[in-house]
């Protein structure tokens, strides 16, 4: 017997992550699966990690897939040749979809619009959406079209408030997914040479670059203030993408502190040789889930990377940056998002009056135990529990007919 086939299609790098942990557990339940993946926005590096094929062309845009935060990106991509590129993508879906017996659509209603084009069963993700954010889901006729279609086999959420929600409205298919990425956010055993009794504070610049290495100048801005107001009280550590680690010497140099083998250090101007630095910043490219797991609490300038340490109860401190992703709309609407665990400092890019106040809050902040016991509560109702990847391989599979 053939094995089957499924297409997954998915427009935003948070949506590559959320499939690509789909996939390994599929390779877990069903080594025998062929899969290929359309990546809509980026080069698709969460697929090209796990070799999976790739079925059409891919390219990265100025926005980096964040064009509804500012029109002038939405240009700025459209004569990148964007247009061109997502007909070229749709020929290439189009042309692939005949040979699969499953779709899997994950984003908003690019990826969605593609799937329902292919005249393939699909199934759907929505995980960029939630009912959170507004109290209801408002959603565009054309996606409503695309989710009622006899051929979609249900619509998963990444929060049950939002299934409840679209089941209000009359999509009966909706159901609980939550974030895959969750389940493998697990400690590896990491060395992060933590001292014990001394809050630990992670540093989440981002991953898109160049945005994740500006994000990180002003973090490492953030963490002097906050050794200024407490020296020697916290202990920072950084979860950077190996592309941020390769320019750490060069941001060391711009921002006036001396990195030595991962370890930043800051010196106040005129301090004497042997004194010791004012604050240590030690950076990691292979050590989230640890760095996550063990934090006190979290600066975050980033999405799913930031969702996830919610999702485990973290206390966020958001600073806006200038985007194109992490800007004030963007965190502002995060915090709706993510509830109580965010906060937000500034309406607008960063500013030393803003490291100021968000060094302030930081310590007011772990000096809160009420507040830091709401926070253990609230992610985990927010976001449900771990086990997404499972729940959404095992539906594609009892859809594909090998499992019941």
């Amino acid at each position: 017997m053939p094995s089957k086939r499924i297409l997954f299609i998915s427009n935003g790098h948070g949506e590559d992550n959320h499939t690509s942990h789909v996939i390994q557990t599929l390779r877990e339940l069903s080594p025998s699966i062929e899969m290929a993946a359309m990546p809509i926005v980026g080069e698709g590096k969460a697929y090209r990690s796990l070799d999976i094929p790739i079925i059409g062309p891919t390219q990265t845009m100025p926005s980096g897939g964040f064009f509804y935060m500012k029109r002038l990106y939405l240009l700025k991509d459209f004569q990148s040749g964007l247009i061109g590129l997502t007909w070229r993508q749709l020929q290439a879906v189009l042309q692939y979809a005949p040979n699969c017996d499953l779709v899997m659509a994950t984003g908003d209603f690019i990826s969605q619009t593609f799937a329902y084009l292919t005249k393939r069963p699909f199934v759907s993700f929505i995980s960029c959406l939630s009912a959170i954010y507004e109290g209801r889901l408002r959603i565009n006729p054309l996606l409503w079209h695309d989710l009622n279609s006899p051929r979609c086999l249900t619509v998963f959420t990444r929060d049950s408030y939002t299934a409840s929600d679209l089941q209000r409205q009359g999509i009966a298919k909706a159901q609980f997914g939550g974030i895959p990425a969750l389940d493998r956010l697990v400690p590896t055993g990491k060395d992060l040479q933590l001292k014990p009794d001394i809050p630990a504070i992670a540093l989440l610049p981002g991953s898109r670059m160049p945005e994740a290495a500006r994000n990180f100048c002003l973090q490492l801005q953030l963490a002097v203030e906050i050794a200024k107001v407490m020296p020697s009280g916290f202990q920072f550590r950084a979860a950077l993408v190996p592309r941020l680690m390769a320019e750490l010497d060069d941001i060391a140099k711009s921002q006036g502190w001396q990195l030595n083998q991962g370890v930043l250090t800051y010196s106040l101007p005129g301090s004497s040789a042997g004194e010791s630095p004012l604050v240590e910043v030690r950076c990691y490219s292979d050590a989230f889930s640890d760095i996550v797991y063990y934090s006190n609490l979290v600066i975050g300038m980033a999405g799913l990377a930031v969702d996830l340490a919610v999702a485990i109860g973290k206390p966020i401190i958001q600073i806006p940056g200038e985007g194109p992703q992490f800007t004030y709309a963007f965190a502002e609407a995060q915090t709706r998002l993510l509830g109580i665990n965010a906060q937000t400092i500034g309406t607008g890019p960063a500013t030393p009056e803003t490291l100021k106040q968000a060094a302030r809050r930081v310590i007011e902040t772990l000096e809160d135990a009420d507040y830091l016991a709401k926070c253990q509560q609230n992610g985990p109702e927010r976001f449900g529990p771990p086990g997404a990847s499972e729940r959404i391989a095992r539906f594609l599979l009892t859809s594909l007919g090998e499992i019941e």
